[in-house]
């Protein structure tokens, strides 16, 4: 700084207004000696400078600053410092100075008398974005976890456990069931001996207890400073850090997920890795229900199918032996009565047919695989009973995204319902069915040219059991509305270009 009044006064103001920045600011000559430091500065390099080249006042100014911090010297602070010196260019950079344990960034701006130095302490900064990229990882990995089909429910359990306690820093990590009063260990990742899978506890003495009186996390980072001490769950499993939720299954109460440690921890958990613990919560939760709902699913298939065994056995039998006794009535004698019997007896067919299609499979789809839709129908209408009817098939060529038997299913119930319902009202059986894609090519329609389906009726001919006719069975369209719903298919009724039915599946998987 110059000499001169009005110069020591505009210097002592530019001082003054440099030491009220939070930023740190020295100024180096071409040695590298420290010309001028602001307080920041100062208090900066200090804490960096060997004891012996501080002054007794505290002084930094004139010390070589490559020789007061040799450790330097290996860092990015002297490579773009010289840099800037070389090339008389500005530079700046983020860099951590592991000395201080800090993060600063650095701008460095050169003269012709040397260098000045901006620095600002960003591990604040630098902190939060660690923890948000690991919050993220966290995240990414409890996804991968949760979406892989070939993990059991309790695998799943045990790798979100690893990815929390590796998240939280902390070693244990475990799901429990409560029952009679009783923490039972289910899923763990720990170390702690009574937090292994199998190992139980009175409610009463576990942390269990107070987190299920919770609305919201139970977390504790020093058990000993916050009043457990004296505490059962203390006493008998001596954890200083705690964070657990409720785990609830259909608005019951099932248990809690919690992580845990022996030490304390020297920082609150932070609001996002409570937001991670409550959200690992909610899932948990949601596949027990999802579980448990699977497990009462299959219980009720395998009532179906003892349902469906007692149809086929203690039905069919009896019905082959009518239609056996009516073909010899028939060679016989000529009655008016015996062709309403025949078709009785062929209803009966159909009927139990439908139960145990509905009973076995319901809307279930197996390997979806490419679907020539015309070759598809063609077949399915020679095995279907319609009764002399024709079909027609437009849009050759068109192919689609199916599990090939239940759409074979689907369209053969289709044709048998416009067999069925075609000759109402009309001298001749014969019905003319057309099956082709939807013009946008997204779907495809099944249309006849029989009586229609009134307006008012079309929301409910896909209900279970609805009929308009004698002789239907009132479980085809329920059938075709299921295999539907199987893909993921869209099904609606309107009229055909003949007045009849036209049925159309759309959201379909074109290939």
């Amino acid at each position: 700084m110059s000499d001169g009044a009005g110069e020591s006064a505009s210097n002592k103001d530019l001082r003054t207004v440099l030491d009220r920045m939070s930023d740190g600011f020295f100024t180096l000559d071409g040695d590298w000696r420290i010309v001028f430091a602001n307080d920041r500065g100062r208090e900066i390099l200090r804490s960096a400078m060997t004891d012996d080249a501080v002054g007794p006042d505290g002084s930094v100014e004139g010390a070589n600053i490559w020789e007061s911090i040799p450790e330097s010297t290996e860092t990015v602070f002297y490579d773009e410092y010289h840099r800037a010196m070389e090339t008389q260019e500005p530079v700046s950079f983020d860099s951590y100075y592991e000395p201080l344990d800090t993060w600063f960034d650095a701008r460095a701006f050169p003269s012709d008398e040397g260098l000045s130095v901006y620095l600002r302490d960003v591990t604040e900064r630098r902190e939060l974005e660690r923890r948000q990229e690991e919050s993220l990882r966290a995240i990414q990995r409890l996804y991968a976890v949760s979406s892989d089909q070939d993990r059991t429910f309790e695998e799943k359990v045990a790798e979100i456990l690893t990815i929390g306690c590796e998240y939280l820093d902390v070693p244990n990590g475990f799901l429990t069931r409560i029952e009679d009063d009783t923490q039972h260990v289910e899923v763990s990742h720990a170390t702690h001996p009574l937090l292994q899978p199998g190992e139980t506890c009175p409610l009463d003495e576990a942390y269990c207890k107070r987190t299920l009186e919770r609305e919201q996390l139970l977390t504790i980072v020093d058990a000993s400073a916050e009043g457990w001490a004296g505490d059962p769950a203390y006493e008998t499993f001596g954890l200083e850090t705690y964070v657990g939720g409720r785990v609830e299954v259909e608005g019951e109460r099932f248990g809690t997920l919690c992580f845990a440690d022996t030490s304390a921890r020297d920082e609150p958990f932070t609001d996002s890795q409570q937001t991670f613990v409550e959200l690992l919560t909610r899932w948990v939760s949601y596949e027990l229900e999802r579980r448990r709902a699977a497990e009462r699913l299959a219980s009720e298939r395998d009532r179906l199918d003892e349902f469906a065994s007692v149809v086929s056995h203690d039905l069919r039998n009896p019905l082959t032996t009518a239609r056996g006794r009516m073909d010899l009535l028939t060679d016989d004698c000529e009655s008016e009565h015996v062709e309403p019997v025949r078709r009785a007896l062929s209803r009966m067919d159909t009927l139990i047919e439908n139960i145990l299609t509905l009973s076995r499979e319901g809307g279930g789809v197996d390997e979806l695989t490419r679907v020539d839709l015309a070759a598809l129908a063609a077949d399915a209408w020679e095995t279907a009973d319609t009764r002399g009817g024709t079909l027609r098939v437009a849009g050759d060529g068109y192919a689609l995204r199916a599990d090939e038997q239940r759409l074979r299913q689907l369209l053969e119930n289709l044709f048998r319902n416009a067999a069925e319902h075609g000759a109402v009202g009309r001298e001749s059986d014969d019905v003319a069915v057309e099956v082709g894609p939807l013009s946008d090519g997204n779907g495809f329609y099944v249309a006849d040219d029989g009586p229609g389906i009134p307006a008012e009726d079309r929301d409910r001919v896909f209900e279970s059991g609805y009929t308009t006719t004698s002789d239907g069975t009132g479980f085809g369209l329920d059938i075709v509305s299921q295999i539907a719903d199987g893909h993921d298919w869209a099904v609606s009724v309107t009229e055909s270009a003949d007045g009849g039915a036209r049925f159309e599946f759309a959201g379909v998987d074109r290939m």
